[in-house]
């Protein structure tokens, strides 16, 4: 297995045993010193693994109630730390802690998506992500294929293939375990289940020859899923109940898991600021560009390869030239791999998918949001000394700072001069805000019940400009059920990128003459992949949110 990307879900869990779980009677620890909160993290993260049966994730009521009942005591347990005296490094540390227990009891007490979410148990990913961890909440150890080298060693192959052996027994237990009546989680959840289904098969072709036991293990698995996705196809019309988790249970989980200073509310007025500014500055692009012809896409493999390449060489030069960012060898490599191959259309008027529909316009403006894969690289290459930062957080904690920094990155290097010679790339820049705060209103009002999921991707394609974003299509009808799935996220580009302008606007104050965008982003890079709230405490010296939030 490669070891290149961090994989707390793949190595935290043995397939083949049981999960040790630490009881609560075990957490007679001392709490006195930063090496006691690493020594507790490490153990805290054992007791959150669900425990395994023969092998099998239990997400049994007997389980799920076990683990609750310990949980008390991990609380207080944390609670015992006296940090005031800390460096402000080792606080911030904590709170990462705090976090994740948060996030666990919001698992239980709210979302429980063993009980209500039939997508919680896809076990098969094909795919990379560009997040330190898989988006939505997934079970710990599934299986993320594409983190293997290829050929398979003996010991990956065995592993994938335990892996895959489980998911018939995974996919009867679930079906005692799904009692939530939640009505768009359960019929999208049919649509993961059977996407799964084809990867399955996908992966078994391909394997075939190389690692026949995996393959043919592949196809078993994918008969499970089959019959799962047939099963609850044969449930779906019982399910009649509201997916979202409310406006109270929304601002509980902005600010005491995600550390986002914000209510519901506050998140709905900020978001529709964003999207009739990117609306209004649209229009003007448009109207100063009103001469020039229309961009034309891509339309060809070799123009895509040239293009591809050249605009990373372009983006990493301007990133030198301008001072934007210190330069790293392997940010060349981590932008380069990710450029993709050329997708032919059966028809010409076809759409490809929202990104590619800008990507193969311009093919510069994508590399902004490629910041993901920077972040993963200099995670992988340049550890932060923190053994809490370098592990991957859980429940998508790093969301804000993560896709905002991305998304934010689209922006700022328009005002910083990226796309001077290129007009009409500032005009795809305001519609990949728009869609992000389209969508993003979308899943608020979604957990708000004011919006079923269908209605959410007809308010995205309503408010994308130029149709890009069509409510049938799997791009936004996947990213609405994520959003459904996993509360915050789908703000978080927006709200994320206005947390990461606010840091960069109290930094830059503090200052004064002294401030330089090189610094900033060196030092922001620094603090690791974590809320933009404790970034900006440990950079800045305001703990102010973080006490509001603390309810102090």
């Amino acid at each position: 297995m490669r070891t290149s990307h961090l994989l707390p879900i793949l190595l935290a869990v043995t397939l083949l045993g049981s999960s040790c779980t630490p009881a609560a009677s075990q957490l007679d620890m001392p709490t006195s010193s930063y090496e006691d909160l690493v020594d507790y993290f490490e153990a805290w993260r054992d007791y959150r693994v669900p425990p395994r049966a023969d092998g099998v994730p239990d997400f049994s009521a007997d389980a799920i109630a076990t683990q609750w009942a310990d949980f008390p005591a991990w609380r207080a347990t944390l609670d015992t730390f006296e940090i005031d005296d800390w460096p402000v490094s080792q606080q911030v540390d904590w709170h990462l802690v705090n976090a994740e227990l948060n996030g666990l009891r919001f698992d239980h007490e709210v979302l429980k998506p063993w009980e209500r979410d039939p997508a919680y148990y896809v076990y098969f990913y094909p795919n990379d992500t560009d997040v330190p961890n898989r988006e939505g909440p997934m079970i710990e150890g599934s299986l993320q294929v594409s983190y293997y080298d290829y050929p398979l060693s003996e010991e990956d192959a065995a592993h994938i293939e335990a892996g895959l052996r489980i998911m018939p027994a995974l996919y009867e237990s679930a079906r005692t375990n799904l009692t939530g009546n939640a009505r768009d989680l359960w019929n999208k959840g049919i649509v993961s289940i059977r996407r799964q289904s084809g990867s399955l098969a996908a992966y078994a072709s391909r394997l075939e020859t190389e690692s026949p036991a995996v393959a043919e293990a592949a196809l078993v698995a994918k008969e499970a899923s089959d019959a799962f996705a047939d099963w609850l196809e044969s449930q779906a019309d019982q399910k009649t109940g509201l997916s979202g988790v409310g406006k109270e249970n929304m601002t509980w989980v902005l600010q005491n898991v995600h550390y986002l200073p914000y209510t519901w509310e506050e998140e709905v007025t900020m978001v529709k600021r964003e999207l009739a500014r990117s609306h209004a500055a649209l229009r003007l692009e448009e109207h100063r560009n009103r001469d020039l012809p229309e961009l034309e896409r891509i339309n060809n493999p070799a123009d895509y390869d040239r293009r591809l390449n050249a605009a990373v060489d372009e983006y990493l030069e301007f990133l030198e030239e301008e001072e934007i960012l210190p330069m790293k060898d392997y940010m060349d490599l981590a932008l380069r791999e990710r450029i993709g191959s050329y997708q032919p259309l059966a028809n010409p008027d076809d759409l490809r998918g929202f990104f590619s529909e800008i990507g193969y316009r311009d093919e510069l403006v994508m590399r902004t949001h490629a910041y993901h894969w920077l972040d993963l690289a200099r995670n992988r290459e340049e550890p932060t000394a923190s053994p809490i930062r370098n592990t991957p957080l859980w429940y998508n904690i790093f969301d804000g700072r993560a896709e905002g920094v991305a998304t934010g990155m689209e922006e700022m290097m328009m005002h910083a001069g990226l796309f001077d010679d290129r007009p009409q790339a500032r005009e795809l820049v305001w519609i990949l805000l728009a869609q992000r705060a389209a969508r993003a209103l979308g899943g608020l009002y979604q957990h708000a019940n004011l919006m079923t999921l269908e209605e959410a991707t007809q308010f995205a394609d309503k408010w994308t400009p130029r149709g890009y974003l069509p409510w049938q299509g799997s791009t936004i009808q996947n990213e609405q059920h994520f959003y459904l799935r996993q509360p915050v996220y789908g703000e978080s580009y927006v709200i994320g990128k206005i947390e990461i302008e606010k840091l960069l606007a109290e930094y830059a104050r503090q200052r004064g003459d002294d401030f330089t965008l090189y610094q900033f982003m060196d030092d922001m890079n620094g603090m690791g992949v974590i809320p933009v709230s404790l970034i900006n405490w440990e950079l800045n010296g305001d703990d102010s949110e973080i006490r509001m939030m603390m309810g102090e």
